[in-house]
């Protein structure tokens, strides 16, 4: 890792600001845009009944056209009023009424709008939650343990079997949501399972015009597809012999089965608006969700520039849990987003499940690949085909190499296997350019940037991902022979692959370049090639000239494993429903492993070598441990506050939180180290000499009795005390407190990577130990 000074220098601090599309208004310099702006809501004046009476003299107050004498409608500038997990408005304003309204009276910050994008059966089974053991969870009085997870995404499709609400008692009393009716859906589409179904567009049409109600339905139907498998992954209900054209076949079973589903459609064609989401979030939390997924990610900005780490913020203070996918940008390192320390940030991962596919040259070599090919047009494996590869040996890519839109013509292609190298088109579609080209298949080449990880898709024409070394070795033979061929043969779904898990290449990486000493992600979950339900309006390549329709469809992506922690969250809500999300994140975190199925450390499907914790964060979930955790780490808002009060920011920042202007910092902190998280990250950033010392408080969540006892890695750079070495609880739910004095020996360039772990001999109770010395300024 480099110095200090560079990872600074490398965050990308910007944030999109989406130009809405309508007309300027006569005094306006520029385009309206559409702003968050958040309220302090106890400095409302007497004169004003509501609130939102309040926001509609705020932007009357800074309108530019009231300088022209002319008169509007306040409340037609305001887009969203938030009044549950954040207090404010979303309004339409051009740049000086931003400016003006960022001074106004009771304007705790002012947000541009910004727009976020998706990251897009078996994984139970892997994860080893049988049927009987997730049953269990809800059979002492199902009523007294229902859980509601809100899934924040495309939308859902009702009709899936994976939202059956069979076996399900009537809909929890707490519940206050409803099914918003639309075009394609009315409230009959939901049920004791889809308990809730919302829409939020007004942001989207703000900036983008309206919707397209002849392409686009303005209901909560998932055209897309990314929502309903989300929403499955989560909590969908268990569906027999369910698969992709027979891959992966089996019982279909989400993480959470008898959990309740809400879906709050906010991503449409062109994109996932922030007013929407934050809207989203709120009214979640006002419906009664207790677990909120969030499959969605864009730039990272400061935490109080940050409206979801805001909106999740407020989520957390009513008890919410909030999981979000940490984003598709590996394996460059700090890429991650979602960085807040009160939101489970989740990376992905392989599971020990493949689908093989063989490529087989002319010279005998056997190449192994994937894919999830299925189709009337079957290349026969007896058969060699022309092969070529259309890029040259010039280091600057050839279009026609990476198999672009009109750049294969069929003199060249046809009839033959086409190499595609990976990169800027989406894979499946270089598939249909071959096919549109006359080529008979495709060999899909991993560059560099993708290394040896195999992603499977549902390819349009016979065709098989394979990874650079294969795709190196398949190109320099079809240069090199004078008449290069090729045959592709698919073997269907195997079971049993070693090594697994493997952190995802596509997986973002920390470090957490907003606060070194908070850890990110947090853990990681099954995120490659998932099998769950899928919208009856997509093709499974999500392709407009597939014709295809699958009622489950095999995705990758954090946005996979994302809900597959929301619906671990989910039971554990079930099994301890008084238990924080805070706990709930500590029992995932430090049950974690980081060892896979042939007993060696995790390893990074980039490299081929042994993960981070800033790649796979306190390591892979382990459901039936994080039930029964032994001691968990537990963090109040006023720690959260605290811990924002080292980070630096104003009392007018930290207002974006605290909701309450009389709100002061109490100084209990010196250091975001000192924020009680289940993982330590220890940053040396003055003297290299010094010493560092933190203090974690653990809670037992255990036998009333029992007695732990520490141990701690050796590191080369420092010495590690910890004291006391043994803690003795005698009630349930007491809090001891241990201190770690991080001493340095030696300097490191690069971090080093260990643990602290507790153990009474039943649990192991495992925190990442990560020590990191930044070069002097």
């Amino acid at each position: 890792m480099g110095s200090g000074s560079t990872i600074w220098k490398a965050m990308p601090l910007c944030l999109a600001l989406v130009v809405a599309l309508q007309a300027c208004l006569p005094a306006c310099a520029a385009a309206p845009k559409t702003y968050i702006v958040q309220m302090a809501a106890s400095e409302m004046p007497s004169s004003f009944d509501f609130h939102h009476e309040w926001y509609a003299s705020t932007v009357k107050s800074v309108s530019s056209v009231q300088l022209e004498g002319e008169e509007e409608d306040p409340y037609a500038r305001i887009v969203y009023n938030y009044e549950t997990a954040f207090h404010g408005f979303a309004a339409r304003l051009d740049e000086e009424e931003a400016e003006r309204m960022a001074e106004a009276d009771g304007v705790v910050t002012v947000l541009p709008e910004t727009v976020l994008q998706l990251h897009t059966t078996r994984s139970p089974d892997f994860l080893g939650i049988s049927p009987e053991i997730s049953d269990s969870i809800w059979s002492a009085g199902l009523a007294d343990h229902d859980v509601v997870v809100g899934v924040l995404d495309t939308g859902i499709w009702p009709e899936s079997p994976s939202f059956s609400d069979k076996g399900l008692g009537p809909v929890p009393a707490k519940w206050k949501g409803l099914c918003q009716a639309g075009r394609g859906f009315t409230a009959a589409n939901c049920n004791r399972k889809v308990i809730g179904a919302r829409i939020f567009y007004n942001g989207y049409e703000a900036s983008s015009g309206p919707i397209n109600e002849t392409t686009e339905l303005k209901s909560p139907r998932d055209q897309d597809g990314h929502g309903t498998h989300t929403a499955a992954t989560a909590a969908g209900a268990p569906v027999p012999d369910a698969s992709l054209f027979g891959y992966a076949r089996g019982v279909a079973r989400g993480m959470a089965p008898r959990a309740r589903v809400a879906a709050y459609k906010v991503c449409w064609a062109g994109g996932c608006f922030s007013s929407d989401i934050l809207a989203a979030v709120d009214r979640a939390v006002a419906d009664g969700v207790d677990v909120l997924s969030i499959s969605l990610g864009g730039g990272s900005s400061p935490y109080y520039r940050d409206s979801l780490a805001i909106a999740s913020f407020g989520a957390m203070q009513m008890g919410v849990f909030v999981a979000c996918s940490g984003g598709n940008a590996g394996p460059d390192p700090i890429s991650l987003t979602n960085l807040s320390p009160w939101i489970t940030t989740v990376g992905a991962s392989t599971m020990d499940r493949d689908f093989p596919a063989t490529v087989t040259l002319g010279n005998g070599a056997n190449i192994t690949g994937v894919s999830l090919y299925k189709g009337r047009r079957n290349s026969s494996s007896q058969e060699r085909y022309p092969l070529v590869y259309m890029g040259g040996n010039s280091s600057i890519p050839d279009p026609r190499s990476l198999c672009l839109e009109g750049t294969l013509q069929p003199h060249e292609v046809a009839g033959k296997i086409v190499i595609c190298d990976r990169g800027i088109s989406p894979r499946v579609q270089k598939g249909q350019v071959v096919k549109n080209a006359g080529g008979m298949g495709m060999i899909l080449a991993n560059t560099a940037a993708n290394g040896e990880e195999l992603v499977a898709d549902s390819h349009l024409l016979p065709a098989v991902a394979v990874g650079e070394s294969e795709g190196i070795a398949a190109k320099k033979y079809s240069k090199t022979s004078p008449k290069p061929t090729a045959t592709l043969s698919f073997d269907g779904t195997k079971l049993g692959i070693r090594p697994s898990p493997v952190v995802a290449a596509f997986s973002s990486r920390g470090p957490n370049f907003l606060t070194l000493e908070i850890l990110k992600p947090d853990v990681i979950a099954p995120g490659v090639n998932i099998l769950a339900a899928w919208s009856g309006d997509a093709s499974p390549s999500s392709l407009s000239t597939d014709r295809r329709r699958v009622g489950f469809n095999i995705l990758s992506g954090t946005s996979m494993s994302c809900p597959h922690v929301a619906g671990v969250a989910a039971l554990i809500k079930a099994s301890h429903p008084d238990w924080s999300p805070a706990k709930i994140k500590s029992a995932l975190m430090t049950t974690a492993y980081v060892h896979d199925n042939t007993y060696r450390s995790l390893k990074d499907a980039a490299t081929g070598k042994a993960s981070t914790p800033f790649d796979h964060g306190a390591g892979h979930i382990h459901p039936l441990r994080a039930l029964n955790p032994g001691l968990v780490y537990d963090i109040g808002q006023d720690d959260y506050l605290e811990f924002l009060c080292v980070e630096n920011l104003t009392p007018m920042q930290l207002r974006a939180f605290t909701k309450n202007s009389s709100r002061t910092c109490k100084h209990t902190f010196t250091s975001p180290g000192d924020l009680n998280y289940p993982a330590i990250s220890a940053v040396f950033a003055e003297q290299p000499t010094a010493a560092l010392t933190v203090r974690r408080t653990v809670t037992n969540v255990g036998p009333p009795s029992s007695t732990y006892h520490v141990k701690v890695s050796d590191f080369k750079g420092a010495g590690i005390v910890v004291e006391p070495s043994t803690l003795h609880f005698t009630s349930s739910n007491q809090k001891l407190t241990y201190k770690v004095t991080m001493t340095t020996k030696a300097a490191q360039k690069t971090p080093e990577f260990g643990a602290l772990s507790w153990s009474d001999g039943v649990h192991i109770v495992r925190s990442p130990l990560v020590l990191t010395w930044l070069p002097p300024m």
